[in-house]
């Protein structure tokens, strides 16, 4: 009998209830226990809520309202103008255009393994001119960057910029972010090989900096793809207001992060897990335990990092100060949403928040999945 990918995660996590170390969120433990120089942007980036007022506490979220219904599982999130946005669906590779409350089918890519285990189809970007987005997959053979033309109403067939990314059942990585240099980065996971992200020739366990063609960019420290590395698994990455890019990253038996990435630093896997003085190792700017977070997707919005917690089943608000991270502060635990894995800050200066509930792990509420619109302050 073959086991659908839904049914495999649910025997994982049945399994995982009852051992004594916990595994990270959408993460199989390890075996073992485990354990950024900012290069400034050539222009201060677009932020969506950079001409508004801000809340006397950007940190206080309320629910307004739902905005979708009936996802199945919610990955990646882009938004257009004019505030409506494009979604991925991680197991059923469709993407879909939510708008006015109402959610439209774009297009169903072509080509990703729907049996992947965390895999599927992940992180998009919606390119400048609204003509094209990129995505990240997973294939039969690997996770990929492709793109795709777009043309308000369908999305047209794929055109691989980036593959022989290393995948696997966990650890995929998957987030796609454009900087305000012009230049698309993406995060990769170990793919369940822990060395691979101490090896700069690997494009495992990274973070990537590349031209929207998907070539290696100017600038990068080690003349390829790779911008940083001794990542175990990034699923979520944003820029702030002065163009910092910040990363989640899931821990394995201890500890979750939220890093502050630079041009060519080391974050540590597998050596170190959470904060260090290891030398030559760059630590978090903040972290949890595994039980606490199991950081998926964060969004930047009014100088605070909103972290979607997949374990966790909250959203966690860390004040940003230039290069620094305050302390986190635990939002909308109380709301009984299940698992939540991406937090988007939305043109109008609400935040979007994707749940997870329906992806093998999750108890799934009535209409979920779910985006759901969030006021701050």
């Amino acid at each position: 009998m073959t086991l659908t990918r839904r049914e495999v995660l649910v025997a994982l996590a049945a399994a995982g209830a009852g051992l004594a170390t916990g595994c990270s969120g959408d993460d199989a433990t390890d075996p073992a226990p485990t354990t950024e120089p900012t290069t400034p942007p050539t222009s201060p980036p677009t932020s969506a809520t950079a001409t508004r007022p801000t809340p006397a506490d950007p940190t206080r979220l309320r629910i307004d309202r739902a905005v979708a219904e009936g996802l199945t599982v919610p990955w990646g999130l882009a938004f257009l103008r004019g505030g409506s946005a494009l979604v991925t669906e991680r197991d059923t590779a469709r993407v879909v255009r939510v708008a006015d409350g109402r959610t439209t089918t774009v297009g169903e890519v072509p080509g990703v393994d729907t049996d992947s285990g965390e895999g599927g189809l992940m992180g998009i970007v919606v390119l400048p001119g609204e003509d094209a987005v990129i995505a990240m997959l997973t294939s039969s053979d690997d996770n990929r960057i492709v793109r795709m033309s777009y043309d308000g109403r369908r999305l047209g067939r794929p055109t691989v910029l980036v593959d022989g990314i290393p995948r696997a059942f966990n650890h995929n990585g998957g987030r796609l972010a454009l900087g305000p240099d012009g230049l698309l980065y993406a995060s990769t996971g170990d793919a369940g090989e822990r060395d691979r992200a101490q090896d700069v020739d690997s494009l495992a366990g990274k973070i990537l900096r590349m031209t929207l063609e998907g070539k290696a960019a100017d600038g990068n420290p080690f003349k390829n793809r790779v911008w940083s590395y001794g990542h175990r698994n990034v699923e979520g990455l944003a820029f702030d207001a002065d163009g910092r890019l910040w990363a989640t990253e899931f821990g394995d038996q201890r500890t979750d992060e939220l890093n502050l990435i630079e041009r060519g630093a080391n974050y540590g896997w597998p050596q170190t897990e959470g904060p260090t003085d290891a030398d030559g190792v760059t630590g978090p700017k903040a972290s949890w335990s595994t039980d606490e977070a199991s950081p998926a997707g964060v969004g930047i919005a009014y100088g605070t990092a909103f972290v979607a917690a997949l374990r966790g089943q909250c959203v966690w608000a860390v004040p940003l100060s230039g290069s620094d991270a305050g302390r986190p502060r635990r939002r909308l635990a109380g709301e009984d949403l299940g698992r939540l894995r991406s937090a988007v800050a939305a043109p109008d200066g609400s935040l979007w928040i994707t749940t997870s509930n329906t992806d093998g792990r999750g108890e799934p509420r009535d209409g979920d999945d779910q985006i759901l619109r969030v006021s701050l302050g």
